[in-house]
């Protein structure tokens, strides 16, 4: 499942990020902005039940989320930017990261770092990573998360590419991917165009 968001607000924000006059800062807001949304479309399927709720006026049972924690998982570095924007909206999620860079040679992810909470079998997986390009690293995560056990994993991004899409739909066509935008595709060098750049040199004024 693909899903894109069509509401206007949130391109406008997408397009500000791509714009090369963006300043690191103005960057990070939007980009949280962007990830407050996402997460609310990819978190709306979670589970809820009937708990008491003691108001001013009265008891009355109300819905509330349920079931095992959610699990935020950071694609390093660039999966940082966004998550604050989803803490924003599961603060009380457990948080994982995984440190993988791209081979720029044959464009393979390269792993570096892993630390994932223990025990996420029946948790829902929200796995952030800003750019969805070759999905080479998205697949080699959700490897990793499928290792320990993990069923329920959910793709946040900022702006996909059809190829990424492709690539992780080909693992595994149950993975739920909702992104800020589809792209036209890859350039030769396996970055998404028209893009934003490397958002991780953005975010962090690095590049």
């Amino acid at each position: 499942m693909l899903k894109v968001t069509e509401h206007p607000v949130i391109i406008d924000r997408i397009n500000q990020l791509r714009d090369v006059k963006t300043t690191p800062s103005e960057f990070r807001a939007h980009l949280r902005q962007v990830a407050n949304y996402l997460m609310i479309e990819a978190s709306k399927d979670l589970p809820i039940q009937k708990s008491q709720i003691v108001t001013p006026l009265e008891a009355v049972d109300l819905d509330r989320l349920s079931g095992a924690s959610p699990v935020l998982v950071s694609i390093l570095r660039a999966g940082n930017g966004l998550l604050d924007g989803a803490l924003d909206v599961l603060p009380d999620a457990k948080i994982g990261f995984l440190g993988m860079y791209r081979d720029e040679e044959t464009l393979k992810p390269v792993n570096y770092y892993a630390n994932l909470p223990d025990q996420i079998q029946n948790s829902p997986i929200f796995l952030l990573d800003p750019m969805l390009a070759t999905g080479n690293s998205a697949v080699d995560a959700i490897k990793q998360l499928k290792a320990m056990g993990a069923w329920d994993i959910r793709l946040v991004c900022l702006v996909a590419a059809p190829e990424g899409v492709a690539v992780v739909h080909d693992y595994d066509k149950e993975i739920k991917i909702y992104c800020g935008a589809l792209d036209r595709g890859l350039n030769d060098k396996g970055y998404i165009v028209p893009g934003l750049g490397d958002a991780g040199d953005r975010i962090f004024n690095s590049h």
